[in-house]
């Protein structure tokens, strides 16, 4: 409260932009300068963040580090951040990838430097503000912000298709979001304030008629972020013309925009609606997992077939939220977590061989493991922890997700789970285009392996997928305590799981107490011996 540092978190990466706004120089020197700034940035607020997650306090689920200064007088709106155990690793998230964002870009981007160093982190600004808006207005504002910084870095620095893409983009999310500014002005005027843990508490005393009105207005906006079926059509068409940097954040924290809004509005706010329309997201999830996963196999193009993966994997991610038990909530948050890191690290692969040949058609491919061996090793390290490989923190997300919608719904997990073969499927059949096979193309040949700064981007997202899927206890007991205030409040029967699951102690205490039948006789010979 004293540091503020969730407003030094949020300003940051503006305060940078402003620095190569004023001060560098639109010529080559001052490109390179432009880099150098955003680059510092992104490290010295990656570094802010782990300060961030180091004094989080993992006991408790009230919001920590809390700022509140009044905004708009006589109105209870207020300028009000903090974090729980479910914002804390979006942030964490956000900061991790920025810098690597920026590394990726450093060859790659040769126009316009200096604006897309700014529209990036204006972008970092409007995304860990969104993570850590505690106000309705402010979250809005936040929300839609970041739309403008994206439309740019697809709409300019995109491939031929970028400006259909980029108002595809813009258009789909920003249709979504005017239903949920009604949903919003609704609580607003019903309850006389925009704090959020406010009406964690006031609107689940809304009729459930009313409830489901809201919960769909928001659907509406959330449904498009995700993106869920029927309404992802934007996503490949805007991971395909987008930057390598831009298909990155793309996929590793804007699609979770959506699912963050399910888990902070959604089921604290409309708890009942919620229930009323599970069974609709499990079939959308499975819709989505199934469909998109069979499109990806038909691909021709290594981009699209990512980008349609993350939608089959973002299918997890809803169904596990809506099956409001403990497992598949904490395995929802964990997937969205690991499909930051995995998604983002396989367009970057995609990215190493773009920026050599500028295709992405995989039949262009074959035999690259003969002449890049490291690149080839890396590449498959992210490929199987897309398919979900133990020891990865694909496996993890998945396999708690699957666990707890088994216990919602049994169908849903037996459909979810078809997504799992299908995943292999399509990333095996990538890989094995890619990299496996004889070494014929010409243009192949002379390709070089990973260059030193490619080395150093990739480093911390292997390091960072093995870690996850080997030790993953630390961000489950960061986010345990919110996932169990947050089930309190939209499903309080569940909560009795865990406890169900140990043994029960009041067996030994039977045992314990039981009246000793043994004779005295008996007992005296057994001291003796």
């Amino acid at each position: 409260m004293e540091l503020h540092i969730l407003s030094i978190l949020i300003f940051l990466p503006l305060i940078g932009a402003a620095i190569i706004f004023l001060f560098v120089r639109d010529d080559e020197v001052g490109a390179q300068n432009a880099r150098y700034a955003a680059l510092w940035t992104t490290i010295v607020t990656f570094i802010a963040s782990l300060a961030l997650w180091s004094n989080f306090d993992t006991t408790t689920h009230h919001f920590q580090f809390v700022e509140m200064v009044p905004w708009f007088k006589g109105q209870s709106i207020n300028y009000h951040l903090g974090v729980d155990g479910i914002s804390l690793f979006m942030i964490l998230l956000t900061t991790f990838l920025m810098p690597i964002c920026i590394l990726c870009s450093w060859q790659s981007v040769q126009k316009r430097v200096r604006e897309y160093m700014m529209a990036f982190l204006l972008l970092e600004t409007f995304v860990i503000g969104v993570f850590c808006a505690l106000d309705l207005l402010l979250f809005y504002i936040f929300f839609e912000g970041m739309l403008i910084p994206m439309f740019l870095i697809i709409g300019i620095w995109g491939g031929d298709r970028r400006i259909y893409a980029s108002y595809k983009f813009f258009l789909y999310t920003l249709a979504g979001s005017v239903l949920f500014l009604i949903a919003l002005l609704y609580l607003y005027f019903t309850f006389g304030t925009t704090s959020i843990p406010e009406l964690m508490k006031q609107a689940p005393t809304l009729s459930l008629d009313i409830q489901k009105y809201l919960w769909l207005a928001m659907l509406a906006s959330f449904a498009v972020k995700v993106p869920m079926w029927p309404v992802h059509t934007w996503l490949p068409d805007a991971h395909v013309q987008a930057p390598t940097a831009g298909s990155v954040i793309l996929a590793g924290i804007l699609l979770k925009m959506g699912a963050y809004g399910f888990l902070r509005f959604s089921l604290p706010m409309l708890p009942e609606a919620s229930h009323y329309f599970a069974d609709l997201i499990f079939w959308l999830s499975c819709i989505a997992i199934i469909y998109t996963s069979l499109v990806a196999l038909m691909q021709e193009d290594m981009k699209k077939l990512i980008a349609y993966s993350s939608v089959a994997h973002m299918g997890f991610v809803t169904l596990g939220i809506f099956a409001f038990n403990t497992q598949a909530i904490e395995g929802a948050i964990f997937q969205m977590i690991s499909h930051g890191l995995v998604s983002g690290a396989l367009f970057l692969c995609v990215g190493v061989v773009y920026d050599r040949i500028h295709t992405r058609e995989i039949a262009r491919y074959g035999g690259l493991v003969n002449n890049m061996p490291i690149y080839a090793a890396i590449f498959m390290i992210f490929t199987m922890a897309s398919v979900g490989l133990p020891g990865t923190s694909g496996f993890i997300g998945e396999i708690l997700v699957l666990v707890g919608t088994f216990k919602a719904n049994q169908w849903a997990a037996f459909a979810a789970a078809t997504g799992l073969v299908l995943g292999a499927a399509y990333m095996l059949w990538l890989y094995r285009r890619v990299c496996f096979g004889e070494l014929v193309k010409r243009d192949l040949l002379k390709l070089p392996d990973l260059s030193l700064r490619e080395k150093i981007i990739f480093a911390p997202l292997v390091i960072a997928v093995i870690w996850l899927g080997v030790y993953p206890k630390p961000v489950f007991e960061a986010m345990a305590p919110s996932v169990r205030h947050l089930i309190a409040q939209v499903n309080p029967s569940a909560l009795m799981e865990p406890v169900m699951a140990e043994p029960k102690q009041p067996m030994i205490d039977e045992i314990i107490i039981e009246p000793d039948t043994t004779s005295a006789d008996t007992q005296a010979e057994e001291e003796t011996e």
